[in-house]
């Protein structure tokens, strides 16, 4: 059996290799998945494993089911970039990564608002200078403020423990309660009303129709002057325009992103020889109260494990006609 990788880099190569138990044949490219390179798939391929910048349209996928693929393999929890219908249309199964590592990416957020609030990025870079100066290095206690959350799946909810570890009150909006984080004291309430009241907001909820821009001038009217907004969901739940604008009349006062809407040309790459032609990215890089990363929430040594790990063994059993345990990884 063979898995064709898209978007592969060394450390998707160190870690599946690692993991195939399953004597799989496992070809790596650098490749993203698009248009462009989908007739290159060669028949005897039958599956492939994708990334969240692979663009898996119904044009892609015929063309993939036409060489015999039978599987749509993502690395990722996301699968806002699969028409699902064309797969169904075409039979190809399609899963992904729902579960990996919750903690890795709930940290990163973690890390995210830590670093814009004392402004350790800035100290740091100080100091090797030899300057101490604490002149505008002032954060704030997060013990007892209020912290808002969309989003409350297995991300979300590690995030919201966390939070309530530091002392902060902590309230959510999410179609589905959790019940077990109602019991901790954390009040559910509609999406507007949490970003009225919260001092902090972390998305982490996924990307659909129905929420892209759920970030956008009149939800940030909303919000308290001076909040700090952190992503590390999906790029296109914010409006980059909307949030650069009020960056620059203060009614942000700190953003961190680990996602971006148009991440697909700049991400995973070294662009340090180049000019970046993306004036939203690179008027959010010139924000000192701005931190970017490049999606590297997810980049821990365990998360990578289990992606692997989850997505060899999902791919296996889909391949077998076995069972799959876990309903939610299998989308079609």
């Amino acid at each position: 059996m063979k898995i064709l990788f898209f978007s592969a880099k060394p450390y998707d190569k160190v870690f599946f290799e690692r993991h195939n138990h399953y004597a799989f044949e496992m070809e790596f490219w650098e490749t993203h998945l698009g248009p462009h390179i989908a007739n290159a798939v060669k028949p005897g391929t039958d599956a492939v494993c994708v990334f969240v910048n692979d663009k898996l349209t119904a044009e892609v996928i015929k063309t993939l089911a036409e060489r015999g693929v039978k599987v749509i393999a993502l690395r990722c929890a996301g699968f806002n970039n699969v028409d699902l219908e064309a797969a169904k249309k075409y039979s190809i199964r399609v899963c992904r990564v729902p579960a990996y590592s919750p903690e890795a990416v709930a940290e990163h957020a973690v890390a995210m608002i830590l670093t814009l609030n004392r402004k350790t990025h800035k100290a740091y870079n100080r100091v090797r200078e030899q300057n101490f100066s604490l002149t505008g290095l002032m954060g704030f206690n997060l013990f007892g403020k209020t912290v808002g959350v969309i989003g409350t799946g297995k991300i979300g909810t590690t995030f919201c423990k966390i939070m309530l570890g530091f002392g902060c009150k902590v309230i959510a909006s999410d179609p589905f309660e959790n019940d077990e984080l109602k019991l901790r004291g954390i009040q559910y309430l509609p999406f507007h009303e949490v970003i009225k009241q919260a001092d902090i907001i972390s998305l982490h909820c996924p990307l659909t129709a129905e929420n892209s821009y759920l970030i956008n001038t009149s939800a940030i009217s909303a919000m308290k002057n001076g909040v700090i907004l952190i992503n590390t969901s999906r790029g296109g739940l914010i409006n980059t325009k909307d949030v650069i604008e009020a960056l620059k009349k203060g009614k942000i006062s700190a953003l961190g992103i680990d996602v971006y809407e148009q991440e697909q040309k700049l991400f995973f790459k070294d662009l340090s020889g180049s000019i970046i032609t993306d004036d939203d990215i690179q008027r959010l890089i010139s924000f000192p109260n701005v931190l970017v990363t490049g999606h590297q929430a997810f980049f821990t040594e365990e998360a990578l494990s289990e992606i692997a790990e989850s997505t060899l063994l999902t791919v296996s059993s889909l391949l077998s006609n076995k069972v799959i345990e876990e309903d939610s990884v299998l989308l079609v």
